[in-house]
C-alpha cells in the first residue's frame, strides 16, 4: 500500500421529500406545542415521503447527483455502502436494491447498520476500500424513511416522534490529488448501553415476529425508545472528545477545523458541543430546525448546503462527527 495513498470525497448530492410537517401539523397529534419542540431539539419542521416510497428511491436521487458531480458514471461504481436504519425490505439490504436501481454491472455492495453513526462509518470503510486498491469509485449513501415508523398515538411517542424525518445523501469517493482527502478517523462503540436508544421489534427472536393483533401498549415495542437524557448526556462528551482525538490523529489542533458539520439529532447538543472545543457559529453548521433527525442521511445532506452555500473552500479542514443508537459514534477530518 503506497503510504500517501488517500481517499477524498469527489462528488455530493441529497435528496428530502417535497411535503414539509411542521412542528404545528405535529402537536395536535401527539399532544405537544412548537414552543415545546423548539426549545427542547431546535427542530421546526420536518419532510415526510408519500405513504408508498421508501428509502431506497431517495438514495437514487441522492446518488445519481452525487455521480454527476464526481463527473461518473454508474458504471464507474467498483463498491456500494448503504448506510440505513430503514431499510425498504427485510432483505436484502438497500445496497442490492439501489445497485438494481442503477443498473450498476456487479460489484461489492453491503449495508451498514450503525444508526446515526452509520455515514461516519460508512465512509471510513470506503476509505479503507480505496487505500487498500479494492475501489477506485465507492458509493457512499445514508437515506432514511422514519416516517413509516413512528408513535403518533398520542402523548406516548411525543418524545421522539417529533424528532425525526426523511431524506437521503450520498457521496462518491475515490483517490484523492496530492493534499487533499481523509487525514484521520475513529470509530467507537459501547453495547452496554444498547437498549437505551433502540425499536425492540419486530425482531427474529420473537415468536411470531409481527403480531398485528398487538394492542397498545404492547404494541409499543414496534416504536422506538429512548432515555433522552443520558442520550443527550453521552452525545456531548463523546462527540466532543472524538472531534479532539481526531484532530490529535491528524496532527492540527481543534481551533485549525474550518467547518464542523456534526450529526443533526439536537441541536442544544451541538451547540454545547462547538461550545466546549470553542468552535464559534462560524465554524459549524446545522439544518436540523429544517429537516429534523434524518439518522444516517444528516451529515451527507448538511455537507451539501455547506458547499452550496460556499461555506468550505479548497485546502479546509472539514470535520464530521456523529453519535447514535448502539451506542456507537466516530469523527472524520478532511482536508477539502
Amino acid at each position: 500500500m503506497e503510504a500517501s495513498l488517500r481517499s477524498t470525497i469527489l462528488g455530493w448530492g441529497f435528496a428530502v421529500p417535497e411535503t414539509v410537517i411542521t412542528n404545528d401539523d405535529l402537536a395536535p397529534i401527539v399532544d405537544t406545542s412548537d414552543e415545546w419542540i423548539r426549545k427542547r431539539t431546535g427542530i421546526r419542521e420536518r419532510r415526510y415521503v408519500d405513504d408508498d416510497q421508501g428509502s431506497v428511491p431517495l438514495a437514487e436521487r441522492a446518488a445519481r447527483q452525487a455521480l454527476r458531480i464526481a463527473g461518473r458514471k454508474p458504471e464507474d461504481v467498483d463498491a456500494i455502502v448503504c448506510a440505513s436504519l430503514s431499510p425498504d425490505i427485510d432483505f436484502p439490504g438497500n445496497s442490492s436494491l439501489l445497485h438494481e436501481r442503477l443498473n450498476i454491472r456487479p460489484c461489492l455492495a453491503f449495508d451498514v447498520r450503525n444508526q446515526c453513526s452509520g455515514f461516519v462509518y460508512s465512509l471510513s470503510i470506503a476509505d479503507m476500500l480505496v487505500r487498500a486498491k479494492k475501489a477506485r469509485c465507492v458509493l457512499v449513501v445514508g437515506s432514511e424513511v422514519h416516517s413509516s415508523g413512528l408513535d403518533f398515538q398520542g402523548a406516548r411517542g411525543r418524545d421522539v416522534t417529533v424528532l425525526f424525518g426523511d431524506g437521503a445523501g450520498a457521496v462518491v469517493v475515490g483517490e484523492s490529488e496530492e493534499g487533499r482527502g481523509l487525514l484521520a478517523a475513529r470509530l467507537h462503540a459501547d453495547g452496554r448501553f444498547a437498549d437505551k436508544l433502540a425499536v425492540l421489534g419486530p425482531g427474529h427472536k420473537r415468536r411470531p415476529r409481527v403480531d398485528s393483533s398487538l394492542a397498545p401498549p404492547e404494541s409499543a415495542f414496534t416504536y422506538p425508545v429512548m432515555e433522552g437524557r443520558l442520550v443527550f448526556k453521552h452525545a456531548v462528551e463523546c462527540m466532543t472528545n472524538v472531534i479532539r482525538a481526531v484532530a490529535e490523529d491528524a496532527a492540527v489542533s481543534v481551533d485549525e477545523i474550518s467547518m464542523l458539520l456534526p450529526h443533526q439529532a439536537n441541536l442544544r447538543i451541538n451547540q454545547l458541543v462547538a461550545m466546549g472545543l470553542g468552535i464559534g457559529e462560524d465554524r459549524m453548521a446545522n439544518n436540523i430546525e429544517r429537516y429534523g433527525n434524518t439518522t444516517a442521511a444528516t451529515i451527507p445532506i448538511l455537507l451539501c448546503e455547506v458547499i452550496d452555500a460556499g461555506r468550505i473552500r479548497p485546502g479546509d479542514l472539514v470535520c464530521i462527527a456523529a453519535f447514535g443508537a448502539g451506542f456507537t459514534w466516530g469523527a472524520a477530518l478532511y482536508r477539502w
